[in-house]
């Protein structure tokens, strides 16, 4: 499982002109499912996620992380970071998790995230989706499981 972790200002997903989650301050995690993935790959990515000091303290250094700010977490599948891209130029797909193994997994992510961190929203996998954000920092990691 991968989650390409940034570090926003702000950020909003929106799926046919309506705007279906919403963050200030805080995180926009890009999530690729692979096919080896489960619950247990979905679990310790939040946990990472909810962990991870991406934020300055009082001294600008990254020691803070999303729970100690009390930021806003975006999450939105993004099936083609599962691409393979080392040969030729078209990406491959076969690592990325099949559709309905995926919609699963990504499904519970949210419900998770919603269940354990009050400020979680999430894009809907397989919709044709905007994403807009302000990128702090330029502040961005690849987080994989």
């Amino acid at each position: 499982m991968i989650g390409l972790l940034q570090r926003v200002s702000s950020a909003y997903v929106e799926i046919d002109g309506e705007r279906c989650g919403e963050i200030g301050r805080g995180l926009v995690v890009l999530v690729g499912l692979e096919r080896d993935d489960a619950e247990a790959e979905a679990v310790r990515l939040l946990d990472k996620i909810l962990a991870y000091r991406v934020f300055n303290d009082d001294r600008g250094r990254m020691n803070l992380s999303l729970r100690e700010v009390g930021g806003g977490l975006l999450l939105v599948p993004q099936f083609t970071l599962a691409a393979d891209t080392r040969k030729g130029l078209r990406p491959g797909f076969s690592r990325a998790a099949a559709p309905e193994l995926a919609v699963g997994l990504f499904d519970l992510l949210v419900e998770r995230a919603r269940n354990v961190y009050p400020d979680a929203a999430s894009g809907r996998f397989a919709a044709n989706m905007q994403v807009g954000l302000v990128n702090d920092g330029p502040v961005t990691f690849w987080l994989q499981i």
